[in-house]
C-alpha cells in the first residue's frame, strides 16, 4: 500500500482542529478559506495514520485468528464528523493526541476469546516492550478499569504509538492507533447503537447531550446490562442487577419504543447502489439513511491515495446532512466488511434476535 507521510507539524494539526470547531456554521467567505486549509491539514493527518494502522491490524489479525478461526478484523480511519464531535466533547482535547484517528478491531466469538487475545497482547508487551509499537494505555470496558460504560458499551481498547528505527518509516513514529477487541455480543450492541443514533438523529452515546426521547438511551443501557449478565461479566452501572428485573425493563422499553419494528424495518429496506470488486485494498462506504441505501466503492492498492481526496470531498458535501455518512474502511472480504460495519448496512438482525431471545427465554 502506498504510504502518505504527515506533511504538517503537530502544532499545525492542533490549530487545524481548533479551526474545525470554532468556525461558525455557515462560514463567511473568509472563514471558508480558513476552514478549507484546516481540512486539508486534517485530511493529510488522517491519511498518514493508514500505514501504522495497517501494520498493527496485520498483527491483530494474526493473533485473533489463532484464538478464533472465524474472527473478523476490519480497520477504519475516523470520520470527520466524529473527529469534530470528539474535539467539542472533551475540553482540552488536541487533534495531534487523539488516539483513535486510525482504529482496528477484532470481533471474536465470545468474551473468553476476548480475554485470551488481550492476555496475548499483555504477554507480548512483557517480552518485547519496545518492539514495533509503544504501548500507551488499556481501557477495559468489560472488567475494568474503568469497567462498563453507563450507556451499556463494553469491550477492551488498547492504545499504541507506532515506532520504527527505519529512516524511511521514522516519519510515522508517534502516531497513535486504537485497537478494539469485542465479543460478537458486544459488537452487535455497539453497532445497533450507531444505527439507532443515525435514524433517531440523537447522540445516544454522548451522555452530555440531551435526547428528544431519553428512553432510547435507557433501553441500550438496560440491553447492555442484560448482555453483561449473559456473558457473566461486571454489571453495567445504573441498571438492574437481577435477571428478572433486567428482562422486565427490557421488555417494557422495547415495547414502548417498538424496537423490533423500528430497527428491523431499517435493515429490510437497504439497497446496494454500486458494484464492487473482491480483494479490494480499501472501501469507501456511503450511507444515505433517508433513502436507506448504502454505496460501496472499492479501490485497489495503487488507487488507495485517491480515497483521501474523495473521502474529504464527500464529507464536505454531506456536512449539513447527518443522515448521510461516509467512512473509509478496510476488510479482508465483503462478508467481513458487512460483519464489521453492520451499522452502515443498517443490519440489526443479530441484535434484534438476541433481544427477542432474552425477552422470551430470559438471560
Amino acid at each position: 500500500m502506498i504510504r502518505v507521510a504527515p506533511k504538517y507539524s503537530r502544532s499545525q494539526v492542533d490549530n487545524a482542529g481548533d479551526v474545525l470547531i470554532t468556525i461558525a456554521d455557515p462560514p463567511t467567505l473568509d472563514d471558508q478559506v480558513k476552514l478549507d486549509k484546516a481540512l486539508a491539514v486534517i485530511s493529510n493527518w488522517r491519511a498518514a495514520h493508514r500505514f501504522p494502522l495497517n501494520s498493527m491490524q496485520v498483527t491483530l489479525r494474526g493473533r485473533a485468528l489463532k484464538i478464533d478461526a472465524k474472527a473478523v478484523v476490519p480497520q477504519r480511519l475516523k470520520r470527520l464528523p466524529a473527529i469534530e464531535a470528539k474535539l467539542r466533547l472533551h475540553d482540552g482535547m488536541k487533534l495531534s493526541r487523539m488516539h483513535d484517528i486510525g482504529g482496528c478491531r477484532a470481533i471474536l466469538k465470545d468474551v473468553k476469546a476476548v480475554k485470551r487475545l488481550v492476555k496475548k497482547y499483555e504477554e507480548s508487551l512483557a517480552k518485547n516492550p519496545n518492539k514495533r509499537a509503544r504501548f500507551i494505555r488499556k481501557y477495559d470496558y468489560i472488567d475494568g478499569p474503568p469497567g462498563p460504560k453507563c450507556d451499556g458499551y463494553r469491550g477492551v481498547h488498547l492504545v499504541y504509538q507506532y515506532r520504527s528505527e527505519s529512516k524511511e518509516l521514522i516519519v510515522f513514529n508517534g502516531l497513535r492507533i486504537e485497537i478494539q477487541i469485542r465479543s460478537q455480543l458486544q459488537h452487535v450492541f455497539a453497532t445497533a447503537v450507531e444505527t439507532a443514533s443515525i435514524f433517531t438523529e440523537q447522540p445516544i452515546k454522548s451522555l452530555k447531550a440531551n435526547l428528544d426521547d431519553e428512553r432510547w438511551r435507557r433501553f441500550f443501557a438496560v440491553m447492555g446490562g442484560a448482555l453483561a449478565a449473559r456473558e457473566h461479566t461486571v454489571a453495567v452501572p445504573g441498571v438492574p442487577t437481577t435477571a428478572d428485573e433486567l428482562v422486565a425493563e427490557l421488555r417494557l422499553l422495547s415495547k414502548q419504543l417498538s424496537v423490533e419494528t423500528v430497527l428491523g424495518g431499517w435493515g429490510k429496506t437497504v439497497e446496494q447502489l454500486s458494484g464492487y470488486r473482491f480483494k479490494a485494498a480499501a472501501y469507501l462506504l456511503r450511507l444515505d439513511a433517508d433513502a436507506k441505501t448504502t454505496e460501496v466503492i472499492a479501490y485497489t492498492s495503487k488507487d488507495v491515495p485517491q480515497t483521501d481526496e474523495e473521502y474529504l470531498r464527500l464529507e464536505k458535501r454531506y456536512k449539513q446532512k447527518p443522515s448521510h455518512q461516509v467512512v473509509w474502511v478496510r476488510a479482508e472480504s465483503i462478508d467481513a466488511l458487512r460483519l464489521g460495519y453492520p451499522n452502515f448496512y443498517l443490519d440489526t438482525t443479530a441484535f434484534i434476535n438476541t433481544m427477542k431471545e432474552m425477552i422470551g427465554n430470559g438471560i
